[in-house]
C-alpha cells in the first residue's frame, strides 16, 4: 500500500521522547488523515487506543473522558509511552476544552501518554485548537495528493493530473468520467461545504456561500473583485460578508483568493484577489465539461495549470514559511510571487493562454532583489510544469524532511 511521506513523521512522533504536545493531524477532507495514522501504528512497538467519534451515534464529552481513561489504564501497566488515537473528535460537543482539561492533569500527573487527533472537518478542527489549546499541539498537515504522488499511486499522467487532481478516493474513478463527477459533487464537495463549512454559526446565507464557491472554483486563477462578484452572485450581500465567506472556504481548504503582493500589508488587504483553489478537481467539476473538451481549450487549460502551479504553492507555503500572492500594475501582471521578511521569489506561468507581455520586468525593476522563475518557459530562469510540480526547482526555502 502506498505511503505518504506524513507517515514517517507521525510514526517518528510516535516513538518520541520528550515531547508531551498533541499531535494533530489536520488537512482537507478525503486526503488520507485516518489512513496515514493506521499506516503508522502497523509495525510499531508500542500500545496504542485508537478510536473515531465516527463510530457513536452522537459522541458525547463523557464518551470522550472514557475512551481517554482507557488509554490512561494502558499507559499505568505500561513501560513505554501509549498512543492515543482519538478520530473525528471535532463531533464530540465541547471537545476542545475537555482534551485541554485531561492532556493538563495528565501533564500534572507525569503521564507520558501521547495524544494524536484528526477529523474530517479541518475549520471546525482548527477553530478548537486555535480557541483553547494554544501552546499544547503540533500540526502535521496532510495537503492535497501531489503530482508525485499520484504518479506513483495511480499511474497519472501530467493531464490526469491536471485534470483529476489529488483526491485518492477519486482516482479509482478516472476511466469513468460521470463516475469521477458524482463521486467529487457528492462525496467530497457536499460534505466539504455542507458540514465542514455551514456548520458554522456565522453563515448566514448558505446559498451565497454555495454560489461563491461554484464561482470561485470555475474563475480559478483569475483576478476578481468583490463587487463584481456580487453582480454575477445575484444576492443583496457585501463585500465583507464574501470576505467572511472566502475566508471560510479557505479554512476548509477548497478555495481562496490570494491578495496582490505589495510591502505594505494594509495595500494587500484592500487588493482585489485572485482566486485559486486548492486542487484542480474542483475547477474541474465545477466546469462540468469533459476531460477531452477542457484540456483541448488553450484558455481552460491555461487556467488549469495556473491553478495547479497555485495549488502546488499553496501546499509548500505552510511548511516552508513563504506567503503566496500575485502582483499587477496596469497592465503589467506577474501570476506569483513567494515572499518572506528575506525573500522574494516572483513566478510566471507559460500556460499556453494569452495574456499580457512585459510584466515580469516590470516586477523587476520595481524589485531587484526579486528571484525570477519562468513555469514552462525556455532560458536560464525557467524550468517545466512537471520539475515544478515534482519540486526540481531550487527555491529559498528548503523543503521539510
Amino acid at each position: 500500500m502506498f505511503e505518504r511521506e506524513q507517515v514517517a513523521i507521525i510514526r517518528e512522533r510516535m516513538q518520541e521522547e520528550g515531547n508531551a504536545l498533541i499531535q494533530v493531524v489536520v488537512g482537507p477532507r478525503q486526503t488520507g488523515k485516518s489512513t496515514m495514522i493506521a499506516q503508522a501504528l502497523r509495525g510499531l512497538d508500542v500500545l496504542a487506543h485508537s478510536v473515531s467519534a465516527d463510530d457513536i451515534l452522537s459522541p458525547t464529552e463523557e464518551w470522550l473522558r472514557e475512551e481517554w481513561q482507557q488509554a490512561r489504564n494502558l499507559q499505568r501497566i505500561s513501560a513505554k509511552p501509549v498512543v492515543l488515537v482519538l478520530d473525528e473528535v471535532q463531533k464530540v460537543r465541547h471537545w476542545p476544552n475537555v482534551v485541554k482539561g485531561l492532556w493538563d492533569a495528565d501533564r500534572r500527573d507525569s503521564l507520558p501518554l501521547k495524544v494524536f487527533l484528526s477529523g474530517s472537518s479541518s475549520l471546525l478542527l482548527r477553530r478548537g485548537l486555535e480557541d483553547s489549546l494554544k501552546g499544547r499541539f503540533e500540526l502535521i498537515r496532510s495537503p492535497h495528493w501531489s503530482y508525485t504522488e499520484c504518479a506513483e499511486a495511480f499511474g497519472f499522467s501530467l493531464d490526469d493530473f491536471l485534470f483529476f487532481g489529488g483526491f485518492p478516493g477519486a482516482a479509482q474513478f478516472v476511466r469513468d468520467e460521470r463516475r469521477w463527477f458524482s463521486y467529487m459533487k457528492d462525496a467530497i464537495i457536499e460534505p466539504t461545504i455542507s458540514k465542514d463549512v455551514l456548520e458554522e454559526e456565522e453563515v448566514r446565507k448558505p446559498a451565497l456561500l454555495r454560489a461563491l464557491f461554484e464561482l470561485g472554483a470555475r474563475f480559478s486563477a483569475q483576478e476578481l473583485a468583490y463587487n463584481k462578484m456580487l453582480g454575477q452572485l445575484n444576492d443583496a450581500g457585501n463585500t465583507t460578508t464574501l470576505a467572511h465567506y472566502l475566508m471560510l472556504l479557505e479554512k476548509a481548504g477548497v478555495l481562496c483568493g490570494l491578495p496582490k503582493f505589495h510591502p505594505k500589508e494594509l495595500n494587500r488587504r484592500k487588493s482585489s484577489p485572485r482566486l485559486m483553489v486548492f486542487d484542480t478537481s474542483f475547477m474541474t467539476a465545477a466546469m462540468s465539461r469533459s476531460r477531452e473538451l477542457v484540456l483541448a481549450d488553450s484558455e481552460l487549460r491555461g487556467h488549469l495549470v495556473e491553478s495547479a502551479v497555485g495549488a502546488h504553492l499553496l501546499a509548500l507555503a505552510p511548511q516552508c514559511g513563504f506567503e503566496v500572492s500575485w502582483w499587477r500594475e496596469g497592465h503589467d501582471e506577474v501570476d506569483f510571487v513567494l515572499s518572506d521578511a528575506d525573500h522574494i521569489v516572483a513566478i510566471e506561468v507559460k500556460s499556453g493562454r494569452m495574456k499580457p507581455l512585459n510584466g515580469m520586468s516590470t516586477f523587476l525593476k520595481n524589485y531587484p532583489e526579486a528571484m525570477r522563475l519562468v513555469i514552462g518557459g525556455s532560458g536560464p530562469s525557467a524550468c517545466s510544469l512537471e520539475d515544478f510540480l515534482e519540486n526540481k526547482v531550487r527555491l529559498p526555502w528548503p523543503l521539510e524532511g
